[in-house]
């Protein structure tokens, strides 16, 4: 099955650093490019080339207009007439601005990533359904997160708008999930079908050694020599669950402190001052590394080394990854890759998709329970344990997440949109 060399337009409301769905994007960007494809983006902030972008500040989820629209239309049941005309004004301009994205790069298809599905932006979900309704552009709505697993959308003054464009029914859309429960979901909400195509790691080439460049990462960041190092390789929100971490590092009861990789701020900053406290009555050393840590190896504004994620995780002697939510689990994969031992929360798509084909983890389900510190505690103090555990979990990743099942999905997938 082949597609003829097309113009791809990612529509995002930020495809930049280092959260999932920028992250996973760059691989679709990356393999739809290996298969011919050019790909250009837009969106309120990315690090993709400027000669391949399209910045709208207002795309941006944390665009003072949209932040102050997100608190107008979330947490109420009744909608101003002065909101709903800055809705419309907002989705005018985002339109508008949809046209002339697609008039300077030529797009043939367009790919909304979480634009179609995950309400952070109303005004840019509308805009782009508006846009494909009219010029029956194909679309693919990548799905990696759904207004009905956020507890912050459920009491809404928008409900006209979710069940517009988030996601939209149209013929010229093809919805995209990551998880089998996404699929039964919408499914089930909406009667709509979906492709399933899970995130993926490059499994067949492996991460290189660690090297000279990362060997003061760990001092950079404030441990000492013989401190564990216990990653929490997400944002600080509270479906995270970043509390059960700190837990698991006190009852632990080593010398180990607990590096947060990403930065806070995307919800809120409540939750974050929650968990310092927190960290701080338990007696937990806990770390912020996003001064120090991006998505790839570069120099910070007063001219320290900016070190990688990837960096990161092989430095990390334990990960703790115990979410009560997650549209699949983008740190999974990443753990899985640079081999790391893993503690793992119980959430839905962990026990229907990944669990069942046989990964190694210390799981974790209503509370940090003795058997699971007893468990985490062998893995940092047993090196055979971990490689044994590693090793098996690579396997398996190589055989159901790498770019090769993704260029298959991505071939079959644009020859539909984009036939001949």
């Amino acid at each position: 099955m082949s597609t003829s060399r097309l113009n791809i337009g990612f529509v995002a409301t930020r495809l930049a650093r280092t959260d999932g769905v920028s992250l996973e994007a760059a691989k679709w960007r990356d393999v739809l490019t290996g298969l011919g494809h050019e790909c250009f983006c837009f969106a309120g902030d990315s690090d993709w080339p400027p000669e391949r972008s399209y910045h709208v500040p207002e795309a941006h989820f944390q665009h003072p207009a949209i932040s102050q629209l997100n608190s107008d239309l979330f947490g109420t049941t009744r909608r101003s007439e002065e909101t709903s005309q800055v809705v419309q004004r907002l989705k005018a301009h985002l339109k508008s601005h949809l046209h002339a994205f697609v008039r300077r790069f030529g797009i043939d298809l367009l790919i909304a990533e979480n634009a179609l599905s995950l309400p952070m932006n109303v005004p840019l979900g509308l805009a782009l359904t508006e846009f494909i309704a009219e010029t029956n552009m194909p679309a693919i709505g990548h799905h990696h997160d759904f207004a009905w697993e956020r507890t912050r959308y459920a009491i809404n003054a928008a409900a006209d708008y979710l069940r517009a464009a988030f996601p939209p029914a149209l013929p010229c859309i093809r919805h995209v999930v990551i998880s089998s429960y996404g699929a039964s979901q919408l499914a089930l909400r909406t009667s709509m079908g979906a492709t399933l195509i899970p995130n993926v790691m490059d499994f067949d080439h492996p991460p290189a050694p660690p090297d000279d460049y990362a060997a003061d990462l760990r001092a950079s960041l404030g441990l000492t020599a013989d401190e564990y190092l216990l990653l929490q390789p997400t944002r600080v929100v509270p479906r995270k669950r970043v509390e059960r971490a700190i837990e698991l590092a006190r009852q632990l009861d080593v010398k180990c402190a607990l590096v947060v990789s990403h930065a806070a701020g995307d919800e809120g900053y409540a939750y974050d001052a929650y968990v310092r406290n927190f960290a701080n009555i338990m007696g937990v050393r806990l770390l912020y590394a996003t001064a120090r840590v991006d998505h790839a190896r570069g120099t910070a504004p007063d001219g320290s080394k900016v070190y990688s994620l990837a960096d990161l995780y092989q430095k990390a002697d334990l990960v703790t990854y115990l979410s009560a939510i997650e549209g699949f689990g983008n740190a999974f994969l990443e753990c899985v890759y640079y081999r790391r031992p893993m503690v793992v929360g119980g959430y839905d798509i962990f026990k229907t998709d990944i669990q069942p084909k046989g990964f190694r983890v210390v799981e974790v389900d209503e509370f940090v329970d003795p058997g699971a510190v007893e468990h985490a505690r062998r893995l940092l103090q047993d090196r055979g344990l971990v490689n044994s555990m590693t090793e098996h979990n690579y396997a398996l990743g190589r055989r159901y997440y790498s770019y090769t099942t993704l260029e298959r999905h991505l071939a079959e997938l644009t020859a539909q949109c984009c036939p001949g």
